[in-house]
C-alpha cells in the first residue's frame, strides 16, 4: 500500500502502524474498527493464533497498541440515530388505546 494513500490518522505512530499492519491488510481494516487497548490487543492475538502473525517485539507491540487506542478508541456508538416516528409506517400490531 502506498503510505501517502493511508487511511491511518497522521500522528504519533501512524508509520509503525502503516509499516507493519499494512504488510498483510489494508490500513482502511484499521480505520473502520475500534477498541480499547485490550480489544485491539485480543485482534493482534487472534492475528498471530490464526492469521501467520509472527511475535511483535514488546516495544513494538506497545506503540502499536498506544496508537490503536488513542486514535481507534472505543466509539460511543456505532448505530445510527433510529428514525423519527414520522417516517416509520404504521404498525399494524399496535394496541390502539
Amino acid at each position: 500500500e502506498n503510505p501517502d494513500s493511508s487511511s491511518l490518522q497522521k500522528t504519533e505512530g501512524w508509520e509503525i502502524v502503516q509499516t507493519t499492519c499494512t504488510e498483510c491488510h489494508s490500513s482502511q481494516i484499521i480505520a473502520q474498527n475500534s477498541g480499547t487497548r485490550d480489544v485491539w490487543l485480543s485482534r493482534i492475538r487472534w492475528m498471530q493464533d490464526t492469521q501467520g502473525l509472527g511475535a511483535l517485539e514488546s516495544s513494538l507491540e506497545d506503540s502499536i497498541l498506544g496508537y490503536l487506542s488513542r486514535n481507534y478508541g472505543p466509539k460511543a456508538s456505532s448505530r445510527r440515530q433510529a428514525l423519527p416516528e414520522h417516517f416509520l409506517p404504521n404498525n399494524p400490531y399496535a394496541v390502539n388505546d
